[in-house]
């Protein structure tokens, strides 16, 4: 009878230990919203690329950059372009950052240009690139030169397939990740003749953040392991930035 007893009792204590786990695990789940309030932001702490940033000005150097990427299983991408204040004026896109989870290379295509080895990084067809509104990057790097569009993604279109509705990468980030990346660096001057530390770190940062924003995508949509709340429409439209 004691052992009967005692085998019931574990009966039940592992019924307990079972639900609890399954309520631990439904708490654990990401929360998501399909349009995050951007005014909340600011509250948040602010995220930064902590790898190491390599300016690149010389076919040479891009030469052993892109030998470098090509041998990386993802990639992310953005462009910077100086701002142009005066109506109907749009400058060439002057910088291309590339990053891996570690390095990221900044290409000053205002002094490299569409060189072979960018052109090759750009026409590459193996590694995933992973880019935000992408299609209007594409667009101003073929302003600078003639390629073929190799492999890219952009998350914009994935973000849509697990209802979330925010197109600009600090919402994203926010929304995913609950940090802030700064935009203070989006107006400057990305043509000096040398670029200031932070405006390396900006840009590196964006980049950087695609391949964060699609691995944990990717994660969720696999796993389920998330829950999208549906917000209110007075919550700010948003922009891509």
């Amino acid at each position: 009878m004691q052992n009967y007893e005692e085998y019931l009792r574990f009966q039940h204590n592992s019924a307990v230990f079972y639900f609890f786990c399954i309520i631990f695990a439904a708490q654990m789940k990401k929360t998501i919203y399909d349009k995050y309030d951007k005014q909340k932001i600011g509250g948040l702490p602010r995220v930064l690329f902590e790898g190491r940033i390599v300016v690149i000005l010389t076919e040479a150097e891009a030469r052993k950059a892109v030998d470098y990427l090509l041998a990386q299983p993802i990639l992310g991408v953005d462009t910077e372009t100086r701002p142009s204040f005066t109506k109907g004026r749009l400058n060439k896109v002057a910088l291309l950052q590339v990053s891996s989870h570690e390095v990221c290379f900044l290409f000053r295509l205002n002094q490299l240009g569409i060189s072979p080895s960018v052109k090759r990084l750009l026409e590459d067809t193996t590694v995933p690139k992973i880019g935000l509104s992408w299609h209007d990057d594409l667009m101003m790097l073929h302003k600078a030169g003639d390629f073929q569009p190799g492999s890219f993604i952009d998350l914009q279109h994935h973000v849509r397939e697990i209802g979330v509705e925010d197109l600009s990468l600090q919402k994203l980030y926010a929304n995913f990740f609950g940090q802030r990346i700064s935009k203070r660096e989006r107006l400057t001057n990305w043509e000096a003749d040398i670029l200031k530390e932070k405006q390396k770190q900006y840009a590196a940062t964006d980049a950087w953040a695609c391949i964060m924003l699609y691995e944990e995508l990717m994660r969720l949509e696999q796993t389920g392991d998330y829950e999208l709340i549906k917000t209110t429409d007075d919550v700010q439209a948003d922009t891509v930035a």
